[in-house]
């Protein structure tokens, strides 16, 4: 489903990937961890193409990004929904309108926008606060419509980096327990995260980066 093969990534004279190789199965959950600065959230950028790799091949599904072109980077994001850790909702757009937004943008005709947004919201519990905007809402609150946004157009792929950087622990365990819910649904799960305690006794894979390497792999 997912595979790094001796990924390199470059900034000037400074390494931040260095010959990164991991695969990940359709329908697998992971984390990936580290301290800040180990290359986790480049890494994930690499995988939607926010960036290109310097060397070395990542494959996703069938697509080898090393060739795709520049026309078919569209088609390879709509199989994939991100979540940051800072949200990224639109302030002036209420929790509907914010889920929403990623369909109309792809022309999806209302009707159908409508009614998976309102589904995606009921996945995350906050069909009851579609019609609230952002600035009213709790951190773990946002970070649900994040995540709504991110399942609407029913991904085969999540990454999240780090999820949970602004939330208190416990919503943080929530949030967690939202994407392994999804995950059970069959949706490919990666969360970078530095914080060991999300992955502590979750029983799934956990790559270790440390300064641009792969550095070990263990099982949470």
């Amino acid at each position: 489903m997912i595979a790094f093969q001796n990924v390199s990534k470059y900034y000037d004279l400074h390494t931040v990937l260095r010959n990164i190789n991991i695969t990940i199965q359709k329908g697998e959950m992971a984390f990936l961890t580290g301290p800040s600065g180990a290359g986790k959230s480049t890494l994930l950028r690499l995988m939607y193409m926010a960036e290109l790799a310097d060397e070395g091949n990542i494959i996703i599904e069938d697509l080898d990004l090393a060739s795709l072109k520049m026309s078919r980077i569209p088609f390879l994001r709509r199989s994939i929904g991100v979540v940051f850790q800072d949200f990224k909702l639109i302030k002036n757009l209420n929790v509907f309108n914010n889920v929403a937004l990623a369909l109309r943008i792809r022309g999806v005709v209302e009707r159908e926008a409508r009614n998976l947004t309102s589904e995606a919201l009921k996945k995350v519990n906050l069909r009851h606060l579609a019609d609230s905007y952002p600035q009213s809402l709790s951190g773990g609150e946002q970070q649900r419509v994040a995540i709504a946004r991110a399942i609407v157009a029913d991904p085969l792929v999540i990454l999240a980096d780090e999820p949970t950087g602004n939330l208190d622990p416990g919503t943080a365990l929530d949030i967690i327990k939202l994407f392994r819910d999804l995950n059970l649904q069959g949706t490919t799960v990666l969360i970078a995260t530095h914080n060991r305690e999300l992955f502590r006794g979750t029983g799934k894979r956990v790559f270790k980066l440390d300064g641009g390497t792969l550095s070990g792999e263990e099982v949470g």
